[in-house]
């Protein structure tokens, strides 16, 4: 093992040695192997962030929307000088292909995103004879997932400290490698002391302490429907207000008028993002019956342009799962789906061909799928897709919304009128036609997917609360 050990977390400024002494090992998932361990903070050092968070509240809450707004400017350059090493992080501790160098980029423009978000908000609004200020809601706790660490420790430090709020982060403590870099990036900053506090620690020590604490008036959690439930229970006690972006089972639909070759290349594309290791990934492939059979052979042909590997080959679509459970996890679902009837067309259990270390799955893809099977109930988090049939229109749309989930889903059609009627029809917090994308736009689900909006305004404004003064 190397010698490699993490042992300082970020609070009021300083990096300081934990309170707690639990040591947990990180692991290179593309070898399994052992790459250093993590100190994990405990109680004691979570008092400490909010305590500081709280202290550094009143001075940051009064800042100017220029002040901030030169704040994010100084994090986002910090972050952008330390690209390569964030990157380097990614690729050794979450094996994230080296192609997906976009996870860099989405954590530096994640600070433009909010400036231009800031740049153009109004914090004080004239309804009739009141004036409605809107106002920071306090201490937020920001508790983020391990499928793109930078990402959304940046994305959600940005959006709280625009509102002005000011933040204790609990990352993964299987990120604490990704942590360590753009914790590093951040103090460079120079922002004020206490204003952001960064404790990694296990989500039922540290998280747990966060979310109960009567000082935190907010949290932003990003992970599985699972733990969003916990903390919403526990939250409940003090009354806080919550963003929840949860999990997915994503619906991919593939009307008959589409270009097949661009839509199955799109379907595949948007269901093995981020090695499916993601909430919005479309692991749900909605296909007319009528054009089965040419959807199938294209879909297994293509299967080719997606290999398991290496991550720092250029060639890897697909890297391997963050950790040995998670592994496990996806075999037992490609074993399930085989047990209820579906039929394997591409790949399969075990590990591909020639990567008999690591965390590796072979991208399997799945037909003959029914929307009762296990398979195409429960989100995976692994490259397991499946292919499921629709008669018309009507067909297509009950079978995408009969999902306890609601978080993304995606249309292929060479007629925009048509897909965007489909569309209309879903029940998912965003609906990407042909591709589409818009960072500003709200982000989060319906039903179980979670609670509240991320991104852009409807992001800042859930850090906000308004107070109308009545003259």
């Amino acid at each position: 093992m190397q010698e490699n050990v993490i042992d300082k977390i970020y609070i009021d400024g300083e990096f300081v040695t934990p309170h707690g002494t639990e040591l947990a090992d990180l692991f290179n998932p593309a070898t399994g192997k052992v790459i250093g361990q993590v100190r994990l903070a405990d109680e004691v050092d979570t008092e400490a962030a909010i305590a500081a968070a709280k202290r550094a509240l009143p001075a940051w809450s009064a800042t100017s929307k220029e002040e901030r707004i030169d704040a994010l400017r100084r994090l986002q350059a910090a972050v952008a000088a330390r690209r390569n090493e964030i990157l380097e992080s990614l690729l050794l501790e979450y094996g994230a292909p080296v192609r997906n160098s976009y996870m860099v980029d989405s954590t530096v423009s994640a600070f433009a995103d909010m400036i231009t978000t800031l740049e153009a908000f109004d914090f004080t609004r004239q309804i009739g004879r009141a004036s409605v200020e809107m106002v920071p809601v306090g201490v937020a706790g920001l508790i983020t997932p391990w499928n793109s660490d930078p990402f959304f420790i940046s994305d959600k430090l940005a959006t709280a400290l625009a509102a002005g709020c000011t933040v204790v982060i609990k990352p993964s403590e299987l990120s604490a490698t990704q942590t360590q870099a753009i914790t590093q990036a951040l103090h460079e900053a120079g922002l004020p002391r206490g204003v952001f506090n960064i404790v990694t620690g296990r989500g039922d020590v540290v998280g747990s302490a966060i979310t109960r604490h009567e000082d935190v008036a907010k949290i932003s959690f990003t992970g599985s429907t699972a733990v969003g439930r916990i903390i919403f229970r526990e939250a409940a006690e003090t009354l806080k207000s919550l963003t929840l972006e949860l999990g997915g089972k994503s619906p991919s639909i593939i009307l008959d008028d589409a270009d097949l070759e661009e839509a199955v290349t799109g379907a595949l594309m948007a269901g093995f993002a981020n090695s499916s290791q993601a909430c919005v990934a479309g692991t749900r492939i909605l296909v007319p019956e009528s054009r089965l059979d040419e959807i199938l052979a294209i879909a297994t042909a293509k299967m080719a342009d997606f290999p398991a590997g290496d991550p720092r080959d250029p060639a890897t679509a697909i890297g391997p799962m963050v950790s040995e459970q998670q592994w496990e996890r996806v075999q037992s679902y490609i074993r399930r789906g085989v047990e209820e009837g579906a039929r394997i067309v591409a790949g399969g259990p075990g590990r591909p061909e020639g990567l008999a270390d690591g965390y590796f799955v072979r991208p399997t893809l799945f037909a003959d799928v029914t929307n009762d099977m296990t398979i195409a109930r429960e989100e995976i988090f692994g490259p397991v897709l499946s292919i499921l049939t629709y008669r018309d229109e009507d067909d297509a749309v009950e079978i995408a919304n009969d999902t306890d989930y609601g978080l993304h889903a995606y249309v292929f059609s060479s007629d925009a009128a048509r897909a965007h009627r489909i569309a209309s029809r879903l029940e998912a917090g965003r609906v990407a036609i042909n591709g589409g994308y818009e960072p500003l736009s709200p982000f989060g689900g319906f039903k179980q997917s979670g609670i509240g909006r991320e991104y852009g305004t409807f992001g800042l404004e859930s850090f906000l609360e308004p107070r109308s003064v009545m003259a």
